[in-house]
């Protein structure tokens, strides 16, 4: 697998599991995802179906801090990577890690525009991308890598799904967790273009009446959670991407109840099951039109018994399959 150069902050490091033996039928992630450095074989990995598959760590919790939410998120791409690495690894995809963007000293903008670069360049590579954030700002710089990437500058219609309880459509000078797909659609106007953006999960009480307005300005399509039921939702996804011929997915865990992911910056009272939120996942894989995804919004400090990383980690296993 060929990589092209990245400007990361932290080099990827090993990862660890369970050791059941050698070959493909005892093959765990952590077998097989190999650090992405200049040219890299993957020693371990089965023989490649597909595009190969990228991690990239998006260390920031400097948006949930600006929207004054709860911090902890920024030691989240650990947290997962560590969840993942003893998982069977069943994919037909060869997978490696590109290591950490991390956000210091309070500079969100400059980090999503590093993490966008560097998830543009695999992109442009062939590769399938995920991010693991991070605050929900990591949805910003993944947006920086899509629309930087060839084939959304080559005018594949670009549709940005986003499995959460909140629009993330906030109108604040400064931009945090809660303003992504604003800055997203504000970008794409100024590009010539409209967001094409649906949420699944919306949460009533959670959304104030002016992000419901900007919600219906700008277009957005969105099923609640209270009607988040397996048909509903497979209805849904299914007529968003036959308008389209690319996907970002975005993947908020706190659109999932806090009984099974208590580990967020913001816990669900109500939240989406995680049987449909997977169900989401197979279908967009199935679709063949992901070209990235992220998964957002973990924070370990909060969590317990390590059950929204094992969360997360599973989605990321499906998407990555």
């Amino acid at each position: 697998m060929d990589f092209p150069a990245l400007s990361v902050d932290a080099a990827p490091r090993p990862w660890t599991g369970r050791y059941d033996g050698d070959g493909e039928a005892h093959r765990r992630w952590w077998q097989a995802v190999a650090p992405a450095a200049g040219s890299t074989a993957v020693p371990h990995a089965p023989v490649t179906a597909g595009r190969p598959a990228v991690i990239l760590g998006f260390c920031s919790d400097e948006g949930v801090r600006r929207n004054k939410g709860r911090t902890g998120a920024a030691a989240a791409p650990a947290a997962i990577r560590s969840a993942l690495g003893p998982l069977a690894y069943h994919s037909q995809r060869a997978a490696a890690d590109a290591g950490d963007v991390v956000v210091r000293d309070g500079e969100l903008e400059a980090g999503q525009a590093r993490a966008g670069l560097a998830v543009s360049a695999l992109l442009n590579g062939g590769h399938l991308t995920l991010l693991l954030g991070g605050g929900h700002e990591t949805a910003y710089a993944s947006y920086l890598g899509v629309a930087g990437s060839r084939a959304v500058r080559d005018g594949q219609r670009l549709g940005v799904l986003n499995l959460d309880a909140h629009f993330d459509l906030r109108d604040e000078a400064t931009p945090s967790s809660g303003t992504p797909f604003l800055q997203m659609a504000r970008a794409e106007a100024a590009a010539g273009r409209e967001l094409n953006y649906a949420v699944v999960g919306i949460s009533v009480p959670n959304n104030t009446r002016a992000l419901f307005s900007t919600a219906e300005e700008l277009g957005v399509r969105y099923l609640l959670d209270e009607d988040c039921t397996a048909g509903a939702a497979e209805a849904f996804v299914a007529d968003f991407l036959s308008g389209i011929d690319v996907l970002y997915l975005t993947i908020d865990l706190d659109v999932l109840p806090a009984a099974v992911a208590p580990g967020v910056s913001a816990p669900a009272a109500y939240g989406v099951p995680l049987p449909v939120i997977s169900a989401v996942c197979r279908q967009v894989v199935a679709s063949g039109k992901l070209l990235h995804a992220d998964v957002a919004e973990l924070n370990p400090a909060f969590d317990i018994d390590n059950r929204t990383a094992r969360v997360a980690a599973r989605l990321v296993s499906i998407l990555l399959g």
